[in-house]
């Protein structure tokens, strides 16, 4: 019992130092991600996107509602904190019961809880500290179960565990793997030791049920649909095993490919991928890799080299350890390991999917802390065997551990703090503020779509705009669950689909040609960009920038490049500096959308110039005034987006050869020259790189004959 008591006031008091870190860096405000859906259905008490995460979804709630400090997003930000706090205090614990050693399990919750991924996730609003929680409580409770003396105490903690395993599964799915490894080895051990009657094997089965408990909210909250936002229809069976299996993604997929969205930029558009599947994901073995690098980057070398230390130091006669656990817990790092790089259907070399993919690394990286933690141990004891309990041993032991968790907390407490980040918060609010009244946005994507749905949901600011979201409509149980809150929006029939009319299973689908002409009462805008599968809408309806946004607009209303310039000149108050977040973080999508957004009108107005069946007159006009917004923009921002080079060199090209006599053609020339020559040193995997370089090089020869002119003009002058 000292022992134990000691341990736990220890991991107590670990958890603690490290919840006050956390605490100190939280985001005051709603962070990029699934954060902002997950808030909002805890908010509204809906069910969150597959499998529905019913037990952090109701914690949530507590929190938004128990807490009394500050937003939403900061109540479910610090909860999240806590709940990572406390799976630091489970690593400790793990580790001091498996060897004895303090310094181990300060290493093993220090390294974890401060590397940069683990930090990162544990202070935003997100799913991940809580699965961590879980896997550091299942590996406790092995470790007590393989400690235990009596048959009645492995009965207990057995018990503890099955339902530890089926309420970690009413969180993230990923952590079956882990209970596929510890059921059986559990049940094995019982078995050896006779203990393993149908009995007992029915009470291990009732406890693992009574964990999955909370999944009953998920159809009590779809039956009762109060919920203005919401995920499924749980009320059948059928229903709940759909959303359960998480089958709209793909059982055994990473992600649904209908939800990644913004692989990067070309030219002023955001790029979209819609599919089943990713047909370019990384490799396995790719995947592996990453991961390895991963590893050697949040955690660092010698914190891996402790723990092969620890899995080879099986091989040794010791008292302190416990060889069958610390092999069961590499069997699951490997397990875990392999069986995610054969399912992650990614391509991490993007950034962006990079980060969607390393944050389920964070489950396999709590193994290796607590091997890293049992390492150390196990270098301190067999040194102690050599050198007979040396104090140099104990201080060497001390010093190596507080070492390298002082260097975690070193290396990533500036890049972790969140304390002043409102990127997102304040991307959605620009978005909404610039709305006229009574609009109605289509949303697309996660960005858009968690971001404002948080902000109007939860935070009440506008609600006279009604959010829909492009691609729920195309789901059989989106509108008829969700369409009696969105008022004032008509909706002519139960789903979005290209063909319109009464589909195969009775459905009546309609088209966006004929969703637009129900609402053409409604100011109607779509966010960012239209699902690529309906074009209906370009029968009588055109797209006018609007910021990142864009409206839909009757194709009879005559375009006004002057009167869009002053409508969309300042739609955003927006102070970010360009390229100063990380390119895997939503924080940078953020700010490169609003960047692009400045360019959008200009870009607009200058592609009708060259597509539009429109007199030389109205061309020459239209080429002016994008060649004028384009020099506004580029000259107010020294640090902006390299497309922006590339684009007002185009546009001082064309207004070069319309001739104008109120503009210089030397001072065209140049400017063409100079940007071209800027974009091709920032964008040097540009496949029309060479032919831009062979257009500069014609055009230098152009100025250089401008010049000759002039110089001979004015030579004959004088």
């Amino acid at each position: 019992m000292g022992a134990g008591s000691g341990a736990g006031g220890a991991a107590g008091a670990l958890g603690a130092a490290v919840a006050a870190l956390y605490t100190a860096t939280l985001p005051p405000a709603l962070p990029g991600g699934d954060a902002g859906e997950l808030i909002t259905a805890a908010y509204e008490l809906g069910v969150a996107h597959p499998p529905g995460y019913p037990l952090f979804t109701l914690l949530a709630k507590l929190a938004t509602g128990l807490l009394p400090l500050g937003s939403p997003a900061y109540r479910v930000n610090l909860l999240c904190g806590l709940l990572g706090a406390a799976a630091a205090s489970s690593l400790f614990y793990t580790v001091f019961r498996l060897s004895g050693s303090h310094a181990g399990g300060i290493l093993a919750a220090g390294v974890f809880s401060f590397s940069r991924l683990t930090w990162q996730w544990s202070i935003s609003a997100e799913v991940f500290s809580l699965n961590n929680l879980f896997v550091g409580l299942l590996m406790a409770l092995t470790v007590r179960f393989e400690e235990a003396s009596t048959a009645k105490e492995r009965s207990k903690i057995s018990k503890l565990g099955a339902f530890c395993c089926g309420l970690s599964l009413c969180n993230q799915h990923t952590i079956v793997l882990y209970i596929a490894c510890i059921v059986p080895w559990v049940l094995s051990r019982l078995f050896r030791k006779t203990e393993l009657s149908l009995g007992h094997l029915l009470k291990l089965g009732l406890c693992f049920l009574a964990g999955l408990l909370p999944y009953l909210y998920l159809p009590a909250s779809s039956y009762l649909n109060r919920a203005r936002w919401t995920w499924g229809d749980q009320t059948t069976f059928q229903g709940f095993l759909t959303h359960f299996l998480r089958e709209e993604y793909g059982t055994f997929n990473l992600v649904f490919w209908r939800w990644i969205t913004w692989l990067g930029k070309q030219g002023n558009n955001s790029l979209c991928l819609y599919g089943a599947k990713s047909e370019t994901g990384s490799s396995m073995r790719e995947m592996l890799v990453f991961q390895l690098a991963q590893m050697k980057s949040e955690l660092s070398l010698p914190v891996l080299a402790l723990a092969l230390v620890a899995c080879v130091s099986t091989a040794l006669p010791t008292k302190q350890q416990k060889s069958p656990v610390i092999w069961l817990f590499a069997g699951m790092l490997c397990l875990y390991s392999l069986f995610f790089a054969w399912r992650a259907n990614l391509d991490i070399t993007k950034p962006l999917f990079l980060g969607v993919v390393e944050r389920f690394w964070l489950q396999s990286s709590v193994v290796v802390a607590v091997l890293a933690g049992l390492g150390l141990a196990a270098l301190i004891s067999m040194g102690n065997a050599v050198l007979e309990g040396s104090r140099a041993l104990l201080w060497m032991e001390w010093l190596s551990a507080l070492a390298l968790v002082a260097s975690q907390v070193w290396a990533n407490y500036s890049a972790c703090d969140q304390s002043n980040n409102y990127v997102v918060d304040k991307f959605a609010r620009n978005l909404l503020s610039s709305m006229p009244a009574g609009a109605v946005i289509l949303l697309r994507g996660d960005l858009p779509g968690n971001a404002l749905r948080y902000v109007h949901y939860c935070e009440g600011m506008r609600p006279d705009i009604t959010l829909v979201d492009q691609e729920m409509m195309t789901y059989e149980w989106y509108l008829p669950k969700l369409a009696k809150h969105l008022p004032g929006v008509y909706f002519p029939g139960n789903r979005w689909n290209p063909v319109e009319g009464v589909l195969p299973d009775g459905t009546l689908a309609f088209n966006l040609h004929r969703f637009l002409k129900v609402n053409k009462h409604k100011e109607v805008f779509v966010c960012i960009g239209l699902h690529e599968g309906d074009s209906t809408w370009r029968r009588s309806y055109s797209l006018w920038p609007w910021g990142t946004c864009e409206k839909l607009v009757p194709s009879d209303v005559v375009f006004d490049p002057g009167e869009w310039i002053h409508l969309t000149r300042n739609l955003y108050n927006w102070t970010e500096d360009y390229g100063s977040f990380k390119p895997s973080s939503w924080e940078a999508v953020a700010n490169e959308e609003m960047w692009q957004a400045r360019m959008k009108t200009a870009f607009f107005i200058f592609d009708l110039a060259e597509t539009a069946s429109v007199t030389a007159e109205t061309k020459s006009q239209l080429y002016t005034f994008a060649y004028t917004l384009y020099k506004e923009i580029v000259n107010s921002h020294p640090n902006h987006p390299v497309n922006w080079h590339k684009n007002y060199a185009i546009a001082c090209e064309r207004m070069l050869r319309l001739h104008r006599v109120d503009v210089d053609p030397e001072a065209l020339l140049s400017e063409t020259v100079k940007h071209f020559l800027l974009y091709t040193e920032k964008a040097e995997d540009d496949p029309q790189r060479w032919d831009i370089l062979q257009a500069v090089e014609h055009l230098k020869k152009e100025l250089q004959g401008l010049r000759k002119m002039k110089d001979d003009v004015r030579q004959g002058a004088g």
